[in-house]
């Protein structure tokens, strides 16, 4: 074999195929903490990617509010005499954002800003006969909210659609009225009711949602809840998910409004995807480490059986430099090979988990994908922990004398 390393190629193959069974083992051992890193990988990605889409899925990745409204406390006296007062928390008003439209076309223009969409947003009753229940009456731009949440994508029956006096419904609150597509019910928030028609009713993955929220144009909003041409939130998506809290952080110090991202609305969520992400980072600490000691110890063991041919090639020309060599090719075709074996056991794994793991509707818990970026970098860094570990036997076949190496 001609080309870099021939020499040392050739060698190493030859020391691998005569120690064929431990040669074997040890493959198989970096096949299966391969498989075991990349399919954990996997699920951890793919949970937690359709934890965020059901999360996300009704909700905006940030939102923009009016600032609170707060007392101030009386101002000191100048004349240094000593009053007592005291401030009690003002009780909150529905209001809406002062000069929403240029704020909304500035968030628009945000780095990293995908979709913005207003909302009026405040508390009503839906009546249908003698049926009554407590809603969440939200005015909404359709085009612009449909960015936020794909509405239209969550539409169980009908056709999507807020031209005036239509609504959208969710559909656990049409069911607890009794009502379907094309039947029309009376919005109130204690003026004279609105009669609107339900166009749609859709599923937004949260019962509780879907339990009370009504969806009718923006101007009919702002009518029913008393807020001509105002708007009390900005609902916002951005291109990255986890740039949120940045994007939040960077729009609060620049502009005197409230402004929420969705890792401050689900703390827990997050905290809990971040226990996930450093659990599978230990997991793959422990596995990658095991495949370093298992390559590792089968060197040394092979550096003990091979100490006379060692001693051979020492004393035929062989450098010091070509010794190490030849065990650190040992190490990165075991570590090679066992990646690959690994990567198609894990896209095995993956093909189960998806055909055979089902939720009592029949359908996969959550998709699953083995994405090809993730199998490169683990298949890689298997590789580079095989030649890691074989620098030690590799400094140590080196190390030989060969005279005394020939007569062992």
């Amino acid at each position: 074999m001609s080309g870099l390393f021939g020499f040392e190629r050739r060698v190493a193959m030859r020391f691998l195929r005569e120690g064929r069974m431990q040669s074997a083992l040890i493959i198989f051992g970096v096949a299966a903490g391969v498989a075991v890193v990349t399919y954990i990988s996997a699920l951890i990605n793919g949970l937690q990617a359709n934890t965020l889409a059901e999360t996300l899925g009704a909700q905006a990745h940030l939102t923009v509010y009016p600032p609170d409204d707060v007392v101030r406390p009386a101002a000191a006296r100048s004349d240094g005499t000593t009053t007592l007062s005291g401030t009690q928390a003002r009780a909150q008003r529905l209001q809406s954002i002062a000069n929403w439209g240029a704020l909304q076309a500035a968030v628009q223009t945000w780095p990293g800003v995908a979709a913005v969409s207003p909302m009026v947003t405040g508390a009503a009753l839906a009546q249908r006969g003698e049926a009554s229940r407590a809603i969440a009456l939200a005015g909404v731009e359709l085009e612009r909210y449909d960015r936020i949440v794909q509405l239209r994508d969550k539409v169980v029956a009908g056709t999507a659609r807020l031209a005036p006096g239509d609504a959208i419904l969710g559909r656990e609150l049409a069911a607890d009225l009794g009502v379907q597509v094309g039947d029309r019910i009376a919005v109130s928030t204690g003026s004279v009711p609105e009669v609107v028609l339900v166009t749609a009713l859709v599923d937004l993955g949260i019962r509780d949602l879907n339990r009370r929220t009504v969806l009718v144009p923006l101007r009919a909003a702002q009518s029913l809840l008393g807020l001509p041409g105002g708007a009390t939130r900005l609902d916002v998506t951005v291109d990255d998910v986890w740039q949120a809290q940045a994007i939040t952080d960077a729009f609060r110090a620049r502009h005197p409004v409230k402004v929420e991202s969705w890792q401050e609305a689900n703390a827990q969520l997050v905290s809990a995807l971040n226990a996930q992400s450093v659990s599978t980072g230990v997991i793959r600490a422990v596995v990658l480490v095991v495949v370093v000691l298992g390559i590792a110890s089968v060197l040394v063991v092979s550096v003990v059986q091979k100490q006379r041919e060692i001693g051979i090639l020492r004393a035929m020309g062989a450098t010091r430099g070509q010794v190490i060599r030849i065990f650190l090719l040992q190490g990165a075709i075991v570590g090679a090979v066992g990646s690959a074996l690994g990567v198609v056991l894990a896209a095995g794994l993956v093909w189960a988990f998806a055909t055979f793991v089902k939720g009592s509707d029949g359908q996969a818990l959550f998709p699953i994908v083995l994405a090809p970026t993730l199998a490169i970098q683990v298949a890689l860094l298997a590789t580079v922990c095989g030649v890691l570990a074989a620098i030690a036997p590799a400094r140590r076949a080196a190390a030989l004398d060969p005279a005394q190496a020939i007569r062992l």
